[in-house]
């Protein structure tokens, strides 16, 4: 059976306003935050989808946002969490590496994990979510990282491909069937003015 899964991302925190790297430590959601949690929202409104599950990190800024775009119970999961940064969670961005060292970096120096353990995790505990009986459309509210991690899992099968970074409160609808993702639209209904 092919079920739907709309992968979110968290609304603005404080930490994202600072520019702050920001993995496992936890900061609340800004008024933008909560504003871009509500405009995901409408969307799902006026697209008509309805959720029949949902779930979040075990971080409040996924199930701040979650409750905003939502009133289903939903369950809180680790292995939704963003990736670990290790010692550089809560620092300046101006501490990330450039884009081909990213990969180990945290893991090395940080003693976090890498893009691949991150991608690992996120696509079992996915999987395990979408196999449950009944979790026919399901909502679920992330990170940025983990996201980028988990698309990279699926990539070669999307039927569309990442062009712009995964704004706050982006969602990701893919379809699930016979334990594959495939990647069938990216919405940014949040994109910033300009981007």
């Amino acid at each position: 059976m092919r079920k739907k899964l709309y992968l979110m991302r968290h609304g603005e925190t404080m930490f994202n306003e600072k520019k702050k790297i920001q993995g496992w430590t936890d900061s609340p959601l800004t008024e933008l935050g909560k504003a871009q949690a509500l405009k995901a929202k409408a969307w799902f409104d006026e697209n008509g989808i309805v959720f029949t599950d949902a779930a979040c990190s075990t971080s409040e800024r996924a199930s701040d946002t979650l409750e905003l775009v939502t009133s289903l119970p939903y369950v809180r999961l680790k292995g939704l969490k963003e990736m670990n940064f290790g010692k550089f969670d809560g620092e300046s961005e101006a501490l990330n590496p450039p884009l081909e060292a990213y990969d180990t970096f945290f893991a090395v120096y940080g003693g976090g994990e890498t893009r691949a353990q991150v991608g690992k995790r996120m696509n079992e505990t996915l999987t395990r979510l979408m196999e449950q009986e009944g979790h026919e459309s399901v909502l679920v509210v992330s990170h940025g990282g983990a996201i980028a991690n988990f698309y990279r899992q699926w990539e070669e099968d999307a039927k569309v491909k990442k062009t712009e970074r995964f704004y706050n409160c982006c969602v990701l609808e893919y379809t699930f069937e016979d334990g594959r993702f495939v990647l069938e639209r990216i919405v940014n209904p949040n994109r910033p003015e300009g981007d």
